[in-house]
């Protein structure tokens, strides 16, 4: 493969679209969110004091989201704030990446010979 033939096909291989990144990230990271919190309220929690505690590190996450609670409703509240924390995730990463892979100049990638 010559150097023209590989200028042109470089940037359709090298670029990641970051939209779709985004999706990717943010679907993800809300399933698992949610998942993670319906296992806990599944599994239930332990009693102290007299009162249920169920996913006391999780739970930390309302410091972060307000509004999540390790409850059957905090799983789709969850969901929708990992989502978009995932989604923005995603979109940096495409764009470090892009901007990484497809610098000009000194450094950059270049094709293999032969």
């Amino acid at each position: 493969m010559d150097d023209k033939q590989w200028d042109i096909i470089r940037p359709a291989i090298a670029r990641m679209r970051a939209s779709v990144m985004a999706v990717a990230f943010g679907f993800f990271a809300g399933i698992a969110l949610f998942a993670a919190t319906l296992w806990l309220v599944v599994r239930g929690g332990h009693m102290a004091n007299g009162e249920e505690i169920i996913g006391p590190h999780l739970g930390l996450l309302s410091n972060f989201y307000p509004g999540y609670r390790v409850t059957l409703g905090g799983a789709f509240v969850g969901f929708a704030y990992a989502a978009v924390t995932g989604a923005v995730a995603g979109y940096v990463v495409a764009w470090v990446y892009n901007t990484i892979a497809l610098r000009g100049g000194k450094g950059a990638a270049t094709p293999p010979k032969g």
